[in-house]
């Protein structure tokens, strides 16, 4: 069943309603790995309910609407449908609990060919209780079986450029073997990461960690290593997903610090040497500091 374009770009992506709790950020800091080490402190801020903090990436996963692209209607092959890109805008302080409404919407279609797939564009503005906005959260999902529907070819959006020189920095942080089943607690329940049959028949050897996981990682290793541990200083992060990682591999960002308040970074998997995350760019709210000040 090919894509329907206008019914994919009206479809109503149902509202994602959540009561956000301490313990859903405490599970989110511990799917991407927070609490290697039980004592560190600057950890356990995102880790323990006393004075507890929401890390920046998790604007990622709240009000999530479900896995809807499995809808039969739409005529997506959802099994070899793949994270591409990420965004996430915060435009206050992330809540630790409270009622968070968000709504969803289709903001483009991109054919590619029919050997070269299809790009969807969807946008979620997540709200509090009180219609105040928390944040806006943009993803562009790859679907590898849908190209050749006809639908229109570009534009498609420009990444941001990693600079061709040496990092100003570089942080490895492992993964845990069983990180995707923890991850998925926070909301996305799509099989490809806990299934193994499910796995193989999207072609791959066994369950794969969630880009939004790796996304975490990364949004972790920029925290700690440009902007102290403070998670008022990020302000807006984006990265393009280049290889899938599987639960248990080391990932090492390397970060260039562009401008005062302008990180880029490049994920890779240590024990494969590939790019996992690429086109990586952190906007702060306060000035870059260094591994040495955080």
């Amino acid at each position: 069943m090919a894509i329907d374009l206008d019914r994919l770009m009206s479809w109503p992506v149902p509202e994602g309603r959540q009561t956000l709790t301490s313990k859903d950020c405490i599970l989110y800091a511990l799917g991407i790995g927070l609490g290697a080490d039980p004592t560190d402190e600057r950890q356990l801020r995102f880790l323990y309910e006393k004075d507890l903090r929401a890390l920046p990436t998790m604007a990622a996963v709240l009000a999530y609407p479900g896995f809807w692209q499995r809808d039969p209607a739409l005529g997506l092959d959802w099994v070899r449908l793949l994270h591409a890109e990420q965004a996430v805008e915060i435009h206050r302080p992330l809540p630790v609990s409270g009622t968070l409404t968000g709504r969803t919407r289709v903001t483009g279609v991109i054919d590619k060919g029919a050997a070269k797939g299809a790009l969807l564009f969807q946008e979620r503005r997540v709200e509090d209780a009180d219609g105040n906005p928390i944040c806006t959260v943009s993803m562009t999902s790859f679907c590898r079986g849908d190209g050749g529907f006809g639908g229109p070819g570009g534009p498609v959006p420009e990444p941001a450029a990693v600079p061709d020189r040496a990092p100003d920095t570089v942080c490895d942080l492992p993964t845990l073997p069983q990180a995707a089943l923890i991850y998925r607690l926070s909301g996305d329940f799509n099989p490809l990461h806990a299934d193994p049959a499910v796995a193989r028949e999207a072609g791959f050897e066994r369950p794969i960690l969630h880009g939004l996981c790796t996304f975490g990682v990364a949004g972790h290793a920029v925290l700690a290593s440009c902007c102290g541990y403070d998670p008022d200083a990020i302000r807006s992060i984006r990265a393009r997903f280049t290889a899938p990682v599987y639960p248990g591999e080391t990932l090492r960002t390397e970060m260039w610090v562009e401008g005062p308040d302008d990180v880029r970074f490049r994920t890779r998997v240590v024990e494969r040497n590939v790019v996992a995350l690429n086109n990586g760019q952190v906007r702060t709210s306060a000035p870059v500091r260094s591994a040495a000040d955080a």
